[in-house]
Formats: structure tokens, sequence, C-alpha cells
């Protein structure tokens, strides 16, 4: 409306002083007309520099994501942005398989930043402030300025469990590089039955330590003992790669 105003208000006191001949009729109009105008530039201004009529308003969502290396192995993907590490953007699934991974948002209002943690599944927890409109009112008088749900600040967490291992984009390629290879399929096949000795001998020695362990328990420390165990080969993967490029 303080759009729709300002332009009938420049409008009306142009014709007031261009079409209007009577003098004090003139003045009285031509002030009129300059106290819409003036007025509702100055609320317009006062919008736009200092959120008059406005507040901020925090929200928080949380969403379960996945690797977006589209496998079992627990990866945490990233691609670096400058030298501070502070602007780097981080690829995810929100789908256990997805063609095309998302990432977090590249821009000077986002910060994005990896917490390991002892839960099982990987989340994304973004927390964002916006300036609102405080009613309907001003709502209604500032239509169509485009400041309403202005992005303030946003902070993504990927909360990541902590047999995750962190990677770049590229170290990600070379590691699907090497796992595809010949020599690679060997290894993946020796690491199956060493996983499998490896998850089992876990699961027994938890038992062990509480025999009253339910079956959702028993899963739960099984996928930990998995995750733990692709960690670990993937740290090794990653040692080849390096002595062979040394």
């Amino acid at each position: 409306m303080v759009i729709i105003l300002t332009f009938l208000g420049a409008i009306a006191f142009f014709a007031c002083m261009m079409f209007t001949h009577q003098k004090v009729l003139r003045i009285i109009l031509t002030t009129l007309t300059g106290i819409i105008f003036v007025g509702s530039t100055t609320l317009m201004t006062l919008n736009y520099s200092h959120h008059f009529g406005m507040h901020k308003v925090t929200t928080t969502s949380t969403k379960r994501i996945y690797s977006a290396s589209n496998s079992s192995m627990p990866l945490a993907l990233y691609q670096p942005v400058g030298k501070s590490g502070q602007d780097n953007v981080y690829i995810y699934n929100t789908k256990p398989k997805q063609k095309t991974p998302q990432h977090t948002q590249a821009n000077e209002y986002t910060f994005s930043r990896i917490k390991w943690t002892q839960d099982d599944t990987p989340q994304l927890i973004t927390t964002e402030v916006r300036w609102k409109y405080k009613n309907n009112f001003y709502r209604t008088l500032y239509a169509w300025s485009g400041m309403d749900n202005t992005l303030v600040k946003r902070t993504n967490v990927l909360e990541y469990p902590q047999t995750y291992i962190k990677l770049t984009t590229s170290q990600a390629k070379q590691l699907s590089k090497v796992a595809n290879s010949a020599a690679g399929k060997q290894l993946q096949a020796q690491a199956a039955e060493q996983g499998r000795a490896f998850v089992t001998s876990k699961v027994q020695a938890a038992i062990a330590k509480n025999p009253h362990m339910t079956a959702k328990q028993i899963q739960k420390v099984s996928a930990q003992a998995e995750q733990e165990f692709q960690a670990q080969s993937v740290k090794q993967i990653l040692k080849q790669v390096k002595e062979t490029e040394n």
C-alpha cells in the first residue's frame, strides 16, 4: 500500500502544482499531497533501512540425511570453499538413494558445520532468523515491498555419528576409483568376511556385558559396529591412495 501511496502522491502533487490555478486551493492540495508523498516515502525508507514494523523470528527444522556417496560407506562429504573452512559447502542426500544430492547454501548469511554425536543416524538441523511483519496491518501497509521473510542469518549443523569420515568431494572420487578397481574389489571381498567377524565379535561382547539385551539393542550395536568397520576400511583405502601418490 505504501508503494501505491507514494506513486499516487507524486502524481497528485504534480497535478495540483500544474493544473490548480486558484492560489489558496493549490496551496492546500499541494500541501496535502506533499505530506502523503513525503510520509509514504519516509515509511518506505524506514522499512528498508531500519525494518520498521518488523521483528526477527527464529525457526529451527530437523531432517534425516544420508551420505551423498549413495553407498553404505559412512561418509560426510563437503566441498572446500576458501581457506578458512567457514564457507565450506556440505553435500548430503535426503533419501537413501538419490540421483542429485543436495548441499548447504553458500552465501554471506549462512554458516554450516559438522558436529560429531553419539547418535546412530545423521541429521541436519537448520536454524534461520528472518524478518517478519509484526501484524497484518504492517503486512498490508508494506505489501509488495519484498521485505517480508528476509533472511538475517542461517546456521546449518550436520550431525554425524562419530564413525563417519569427513571427506572432500575429490577424496570421495579417489575412493570410488579405488573401490571400483580390480584390486579394490578384491579388498572389498576380503573386507566383507572381516567385517562380518568384526560385527559378530562386537555383538557377542555387548551380549556378554548385558545378557538381557533386546533385539532392538542388538540391532543398534550391530549397525554401529558395521559403520565402525566401514570407517576403518575407508581410512585404509585413503592411506593406500596417499602412499600411491607419494
